[in-house]
């Protein structure tokens, strides 16, 4: 299906990250990424809040910061795409450079600051993408704003009605103080906040909104966040976005740069977390996995902890668009192999 794509994404390698990113959203919009014409699968068939999926392998934030192709992305096999993070204003995010491969270690440190659009070059796009398909609106805060719940609110504001779901960043590792808004009083104040402007809103009422946290939670944070999520009418929780921490088992030449660090290292670390979130939640929320996915083993892993699906984005840099389907049919084997009729009788049994 996509060879040529996966050989595209080696020669891409071989140039800046942010470049190469730059040329794939290009040649993304033009039409040229690939199209997956494979069977669905019907035991990887799944509800993710409500919202029914063909395959539960969606697409992480960060990706498609503008909303530029999510029609790509699903033709491409994905069973939902994250777009964003958008911000009320355009921002230029922080100087370049600010993405470093660690190839090594199948990893990336970004510290790009939230660079995109803004909030109405977003709800444009979103605007003229394909019906078909999940798309969710991840949603942040400018960099020099005076009132950073405010942001958050005019995000969901401007936004409603234009995703199937809406996800709050609030874990971004990469805009000073942000992270602050995963403390008890901060987040309650922001959730409160948010739960007030959508009782206000007109349109479909049921439009999930998750939280997406940072991998670097402690036992105390984890009991807050699930009760506030599930006080403040949350659907769930996106674990987890990328982690300031630095294994010792690193090798890349770049692994001492600042920001924050996804791919292979994020596995283990994330799914620890994952699966204490889903005890924590013990079914009052909806986990979606994100943070080292790069194969069937580890979505199955995910799943096994609590999700109810899973997020890529790093994965792709190395191994290419083919990915996709592969961790399709790895996936739907291990289910059969253990006795599953569907994906939905395996979330949490790990």
């Amino acid at each position: 299906m996509s060879l040529p794509h996966d050989a595209a994404t080696a020669l891409l390698r071989r140039i800046d990250p942010e470049t190469a990113h730059g040329l794939t959203l290009k040649g993304l919009a033009a039409g040229l990424g690939p199209v997956d014409r494979a069977p669905a699968d019907p035991i990887l068939a799944t509800s993710l809040a409500g919202l029914s999926l063909p395959n539960p392998v969606g697409l992480a934030a960060g990706f498609d910061k503008n909303a530029a192709v999510a029609g790509a992305m699903l033709r491409a096999g994905f069973g939902f795409v994250e777009c964003g993070t958008a911000t009320p204003k355009p921002q230029a995010g922080n100087p370049k450079p600010r993405l470093f491969r660690l190839a090594e270690d199948r990893a990336v440190i970004n510290r790009l600051g939230f660079n995109n659009l803004g909030q109405e070059a977003f709800a444009a796009a979103l605007a003229r993408r394909p019906k078909a398909g999940v798309v969710g609106a991840n949603i942040g805060a400018n960099k020099d704003s005076p009132d950073r719940i405010a942001d958050y609110v005019r995000g969901l504001t401007r936004l409603w009605g234009l995703a199937d779901y809406f996800t709050v960043n609030i874990s971004s590792p990469n805009t000073p103080g942000l992270r602050d808004l995963q403390g008890q009083g901060a987040l309650t104040d922001l959730l409160g906040a948010l739960a007030e402007a959508r009782a206000g809103l007109e349109g479909p009422m049921a439009t999930p909104i998750f939280l997406k946290v940072a991998p670097d939670l402690d036992d105390a944070e984890i009991d807050g966040i699930v009760e506030a999520a599930v006080a403040h009418g949350l659907a769930g929780l996106i674990v987890a976005n990328t982690t300031l921490q630095r294994p010792a088992s690193l090798r890349g030449v770049r692994r001492d740069e600042t920001g924050g660090l996804s791919g292979a290292p994020l596995m283990v670390p994330s799914t620890r977390l994952l699966a204490q979130l889903h005890a924590a939640a013990a079914g009052r929320l909806t986990l979606i996995g994100a943070g080292g996915v790069a194969s069937g083993a580890d979505a199955y892993a995910k799943i096994r902890a609590g999700a109810a699906a899973v997020q890529l984005y790093t994965a792709l840099i190395y191994e290419g668009p083919g990915l996709i389907a592969r961790i399709r049919a790895d996936l739907a084997a291990a289910l059969r192999a253990d006795g599953f009729a569907s994906l939905a009788e395996a979330v949490g049994t790990g």
